[in-house]
């Protein structure tokens, strides 16, 4: 596999939209760490160094941001204003009739969609610019932490309010736009999906104090009692890293493959038809959609709770939002309720049976034993039901074991989130298709790509089609291949964000 990496370099084209994509990914990370004018980070930064992190709702928005949330960096808002203006397009795609036609119109009815996205994000930055910083300015306990006191920190904001709120809102918006400008760039004329590789980029800079922390946990303080972990408890903590990585990249690429005939058809002098195909069902169909709109749902309950117990002075109020808070049972079971919701959501506002139906139907195409039309849209309804149930509990456990690891195991955070959750599933899943993409111009260029066992001496231009169509995983039992190359890109880059005192 390190031959591959040696063959990325020595095509030209490769190589010039790899460097290019690392550019600008640096340029994101240098924005992540650049705080407002009129901020002070020192009070966060010891803050937070005598909590041991940050963990809950605002931890993970902070793992999403690079650490510039709590920093409160010109890139502190990230790219999620444009992921959530994203999703609400696609939402309003299904009540409004006009949006769905733009949707089927093609490359100008998706320039007009990314533009009402590009105005609906700026509309997004602004209100979330203007809660952050009023947060910041005054009450900065209710974002950095219930224990944060001012006076015996420092103050976070040393300018003037107004100035602040003004000049921190144009730089904030102004930093999300960048962010998506950079984006766009990676796609067009780099390497992978622009928006996907900022968030991933994003979590992983903080593998060094993650690295750092497992440390720590492995090495006891001097002068204190309890005994440190030892190297059985190491290798037991390497293989779960390993077997929930796997997991991951199974469940991510995990598919069901409908078989489908298509009939001969005689036009003219040609023959059409007659070949067997498969129509792939992914398991975890809606990604990690359903966990990102589950957090961003049982964040608010809680805020607004402990908002009104606070106002009225009412304990029923307070007690209420504890109950419901992160690392309580009820928040799990809940918890886990919306992602199922979400998931069945999702399915059904993107995967449409009948349409797929009536599309197998005019291309002559069936599945065996399954009678075109309308039996064929409730066979693909009834397996991608199943499937999804599958999935939804799939992404809960995924999301929950980074807790069992915090509250069950005294792991620490920035420990616990590498072991599953929403980051890693984003990483995993960003990180196979930009390998993927790698491996199409390697394969083009009759180099062995990064899932090659073996070397072979020569290919034909037919077989390198062959393989290039069908390039990808698509074996459950072929996972732990890519998992050599995940493993190696989360640790170059860690190195990388280690040096440059990024994470």
């Amino acid at each position: 596999m390190l031959s591959a990496f040696t063959n990325s370099l020595k095509i030209p084209e490769l190589r010039q939209k790899i460097f290019f994509t690392l550019a600008l990914l640096f340029i994101a990370r240098v924005g992540a760490n650049i705080p407002l004018p009129g901020m002070n980070i020192g009070p966060i930064e010891d803050f937070f160094a005598s909590q041991g992190g940050s963990n809950g709702v605002v931890g993970m928005f902070n793992m999403f941001t690079g650490g510039a949330l709590l920093k409160g960096a010109v890139f502190a808002l990230g790219i999620m204003p444009y992921i959530s203006a994203s999703i609400i397009m696609q939402l309003v795609g299904a009540v409004f009739p006009t949006i769905a036609r733009l949707q089927q119109e093609g490359d100008v009815g998706r320039q007009k969609i990314n533009q009402y996205t590009r105005y609906l994000t700026i509309a997004i930055c602004i209100v979330q610019g203007l809660l952050l910083l009023v947060a910041l300015s005054t009450n900065p306990g209710s974002l950095i932490g219930q224990g944060f006191n001012p006076a015996e920190y420092g103050e976070v904001v040393i300018a003037g309010q107004v100035p602040f709120l003004i000049t921190g809102t144009i730089f904030l918006t102004a930093g999300t736009m960048i962010m998506v400008w950079l984006g766009e760039q990676i796609t067009q004329k780099g390497i992978g999906n622009g928006i996907s590789l900022l968030i991933t980029v994003s979590i992983i800079s903080g593998l060094p104090g993650a690295v750092a922390a497992a440390y720590q946990m492995f090495v006891a303080p001097v002068g204190s009692e309890g005994a440190a972990l030892g190297v059985p408890e190491g290798v037991l903590m390497l293989a779960l890293l390993f077997a929930v990585t796997a997991g991951l990249v199974a469940i991510t690429q995990a598919q069901r493959k409908i078989p489908v005939q298509y009939a001969k058809r005689v036009v003219g002098r040609k023959v059409y038809g007659g070949q067997s195909s498969f129509l792939p069902l992914k398991v975890n169909y809606a990604g990690v959609m359903p966990v990102i709109f589950g957090s961003a749902i049982l964040m608010f309950p809680a805020q607004i709770l402990s908002y009104l117990g606070s106002a009225t002075g009412m304990r029923f109020f307070n007690d209420f939002a504890d109950s419901i808070a992160h690392g309580r049972p009820a928040y799990y079971i809940i918890f886990g309720l919306l992602i199922l919701i979400f998931s069945y959501f999702w399915v059904s506002m993107m995967f449409k049976p009948i349409q797929i139906a009536d599309d197998l139907k005019k291309n002559g195409g069936y599945i065996p034993g399954v009678r075109p039309g309308e039996p064929t849209a409730k066979f693909l309804d009834y397996i991608m039901t199943r499937l999804t149930l599958f999935g939804a509990l799939s992404l809960t456990l995924i999301a929950l074991f980074p807790d069992i690891l915090l509250y069950a195991y005294n792991v620490p955070f920035s420990v616990a989130i590498f072991f599953g959750g929403t980051g890693m599933l984003i990483t995993v899943g960003v990180l196979l298709d930009t390998m993927r993409q790698i491996e199409t111009y390697l394969l083009q260029r009759h180099y062995d790509g990064f899932l090659k066992k073996g070397k072979m001496r020569g290919r034909s231009a037919a077989r390198t089609k062959q393989i290039v169509d069908t390039a990808g995983l698509q074996d459950f039992w072929t996972a732990w291949r890519p998992l050599l190359f995940i493993a190696v890109a989360l640790f170059v880059l860690g190195i990388v964000s280690w040096f440059l005192n990024l994470g």
